[in-house]
């Protein structure tokens, strides 16, 4: 049965204060109204379009955040950050990022979102990729939204490293993880005071 204009504007809005990151085409389904709806219901109620929503939650909470490197040399938006614990970053694959022929993202484009996230979750104004050991499971297709999700698993003081976990996501699929060893320089110098 479907909902009052009202009704689905309600929820529109509730569901998108619960997950601000879904796109219209998962709301249009959820909803099983068009999409050109969702866009519509979004207009009347001034709630702006999914990369502009993500934009304004990473400009909020990232612009003084990040010590490693440069929030515009991140791959990916970075939406989520807890400096030495966490961190949640977006890729949407474009044209740009996929082999023409066959449309798959090329892999540098996952491993560099993976690896540019190890070093922004790093509370420190140096951070560099010691090793890493990293695993595809599936190729990603233009068009898809890779999700990025690192977490720090250990700090070890004496050797100046620090290991971040990276797993990315397209959906609830793994697409992608790898175990960043990243060298940090505060933890040498905090040793040495």
């Amino acid at each position: 049965m479907r909902k009052s204009k009202k009704e689905r504007q309600n929820l529109l809005k509730e569901t998108i204060l619960e997950t601000p990151f879904i796109t219209d085409e998962e709301l249009a389904e959820k909803f099983q109204v068009s999409i050109q709806t969702i866009r519509l219901d979004r207009l009347e109620l001034s709630i702006p379009e999914l990369r502009e929503r993500i934009k304004n939650v990473a400009e909020k909470k990232l612009d003084d955040e990040v010590k490693s490197l440069h929030i515009e040399e991140v791959i990916g938006e970075i939406i989520d950050l807890q400096l030495d614990e966490s961190a949640i970053s977006i890729l949407e694959i474009k044209k740009e990022h996929v082999f023409s022929r066959n449309q798959i993202a090329r892999g540098h484009h996952i491993f560099a979102q993976a690896n540019s996230l190890a070093v922004a979750v790093i509370d420190d104004e140096l951070a560099l990729t010691a090793k890493a050991n990293i695993r595809f499971t599936r190729q990603v297709k233009e068009n898809e939204r890779v999700v990025a999700k690192a977490k720090v698993l250990k700090k070890e003081v004496e050797k100046g490293r620090t290991l971040v976990e990276v797993n990315s996501f397209v959906g609830s699929e793994l697409v992608f993880s790898g175990e960043f060893d990243m060298y940090r320089s505060n933890l040498i110098q905090g040793r040495d005071s």
